[in-house]
């Protein structure tokens, strides 16, 4: 089993934990973004959210849903089913040996498409930006994941 030190003198772990802290910070960062446009749309899903807009029907008229509350909450739904499978395997993937250079090209990519990906949900960009950002991180982690299992079947 490898000891904490002999990973944090691994570059490509180095690596992996820096860009995987990149997307995680920006898949947080979605959280504070939802929470901004609730509170600017007041538009809230659970009655005591409500609480300070009054009582009875008053706030019960903030109980309601946003076109530009939900674009945020999907784009942050996405993050949560690619940036969590991203964590997992990228971190097989740097404990598996790869080269520097093809590690850093995969991590660099995933991080790039997801951040044009949040981009291409909040502005909203035209199609098919967003798909086409989501394809590019989606095919970065599957890559990855087949080379872990090469690596590892050929052991």
């Amino acid at each position: 089993m490898a000891k904490s030190t002999q990973l944090a003198d691994n570059e490509v772990f180095r690596a992996y934990a820096t860009y995987a802290a990149i997307v995680l910070l920006k898949m947080m960062l979605m959280s504070l973004i939802t929470a901004y446009y609730r509170m600017t749309r007041k538009a809230f899903v659970n009655p005591e959210d409500t609480a300070s807009f009054g009582k009875g029907d008053n706030a019960k008229k903030y109980l309601r849903t946003d076109a530009d509350v939900e674009r945020v909450r999907r784009g942050h739904l996405n993050d949560l089913e690619n940036i969590v499978p991203f964590v997992g395997i990228g971190l097989l993937y740097a404990l598996s040996g790869p080269e520097l250079s093809t590690a850093l090209l995969h991590f660099r990519i995933f991080t790039g498409a997801r951040i044009l990906h949040t981009f291409a949900y909040l502005i909203p960009l035209p199609q098919p930006g967003r798909g086409l950002s989501w394809a590019v991180g989606y095919a970065v982690t599957f890559s990855m994941a087949y080379k872990v299992l090469k690596t590892v079947l050929l052991l």
